[in-house]
């Protein structure tokens, strides 16, 4: 089997590595890769080399069995791809609710990479946790290096500096590597979850837990949000507010999959922020925990507090990100891929849940 990994556009990381073609190939596949695939995330086309033979863009859209990519590739040049290949992306079906439908009558088989199940069996396959964890960590070091303050307490014969309070909602992935990192650097960190279970995570990390009683069980949301009573959203505002004005730096993490992501910060709130102050939206894409945020836009608004919307900030570590990327796919190929084939089990819950279409409907 064939397999096409293609150079990401506006994106600077690639999956999978040099690294991860050795294993592949162990699996009977053999690869082409588009030149320069790699090198925004300084994996030059020597280090492929050894493992696939490197062609233009066109040609490997037109030869590969399968096509390899972290993004889409675009509509446009559908028309370019092989008869009946198999596409391996982020398809985000629950967003883009016609892609399946679109794609199957394009012809293709599909498997959507955010869709593999959030479960113990494949969470070595979970590349929305990997890309998270690595959001948590660099929205910390951006918020540091925005903020007019320090983080860690300074004692110096100039005086005295106190700690930065930074809050952060949404106690996932994300969220618990944000409270790591910034406790790391010395801040007092303050963490909101709906879920009750979280809290245990946050302190063990140094954080202290917000707590609104009343939120509905997530326990089967797969990592994600669920929808609230209008009651309970109402004294989550109320609560978060009172913690946002008082703090340094927020940090917003929280998506609800399908939707658009709940308002956390209105403006009123940010508004009441201390001068200065820094907002990292890790949900800006679908819309934002901050009724200010802009996706991919700095807004600078009252006050100077600064609104940074940014829910791909792992492509900003596009080295580390591309070998944790790389594992997630090695680790999925295990399944996918059978004797150097395509594996259709549909009794697989990794390949059922994570395919998109079929050879006759499409299931998402």
């Amino acid at each position: 089997m064939l397999i096409g990994l293609l150079r990401e556009k506006d994106d600077s990381r690639v999956a999978p590595v040099p690294a991860g073609l050795e294993k592949l190939q162990k699996m009977g596949l053999s690869f082409l890769v588009e030149k320069g695939a790699g090198a925004t995330a300084f994996f030059d086309d020597e280090s492929y080399s050894p493992f696939a033979e490197l062609f233009d863009r066109k040609s490997v859209l037109s030869r590969a069995d399968l096509l390899l990519s972290i993004h889409p590739v675009p509509e446009f040049e559908w028309q370019d791809i092989k008869k009946g290949a198999t596409l391996v992306s982020e398809f985000q079906p629950f967003f883009h609710t016609q892609i399946a439908t679109e794609l199957q009558k394009a012809g293709f088989i599909a498997f959507s990479l955010d869709m593999i199940p959030r479960t113990t069996i494949a969470q070595s396959m979970d590349i929305l946790s990997s890309m998270a964890s690595i959001a948590g960590y660099k929205s910390v070091l951006l918020a540091a290096s925005e903020m007019p303050r320090f983080f860690p307490m300074m004692i110096t014969a100039a005086g005295s500096i106190k700690p930065a309070r930074v809050l952060v909602l949404g106690a996932g992935v994300a969220g618990l590597q944000a409270i790591a990192t910034a406790r790391r650097l010395g801040a007092m960190v303050e963490a909101f979850d709906t879920r009750a279970a979280a809290k245990e995570e946050v302190e063990s990390l140094g954080g202290k837990f917000v707590e609104v009683e009343g939120a509905k069980d997530d326990t089967a949301a797969g990592g994600y949000a669920v929808e609230q009573s209008e009651e309970f959203l109402q004294r989550q505002r109320a609560e978060v507010q009172n913690r946002a004005i008082k703090a340094d730096v927020v940090i917003t993490t929280a998506q609800v999959r399908g939707r658009k992501a709940p308002i956390l910060l209105p403006t009123e709130t940010v508004e009441q922020m201390k001068p200065g102050s820094i907002i990292i939206d890790l949900a800006a894409s679908t819309g934002g925990n901050c009724e200010l945020t802009k996706d991919k836009q700095v807004i600078v608004h009252h006050n100077g507090v600064k609104i940074i919307g940014d829910s791909n900030l792992s492509a900003r570590m596009p080295q580390d990100a591309s070998v944790l990327y790389n594992n997630n796919i090695v680790n999925y190929f295990n399944t996918l891929i059978k004797d150097g084939q395509l594996n259709n089990d549909a009794g697989n819950e990794i390949i059922s849940g994570s395919m998109i279409t079929t050879n006759s409907e499409p299931t998402a």
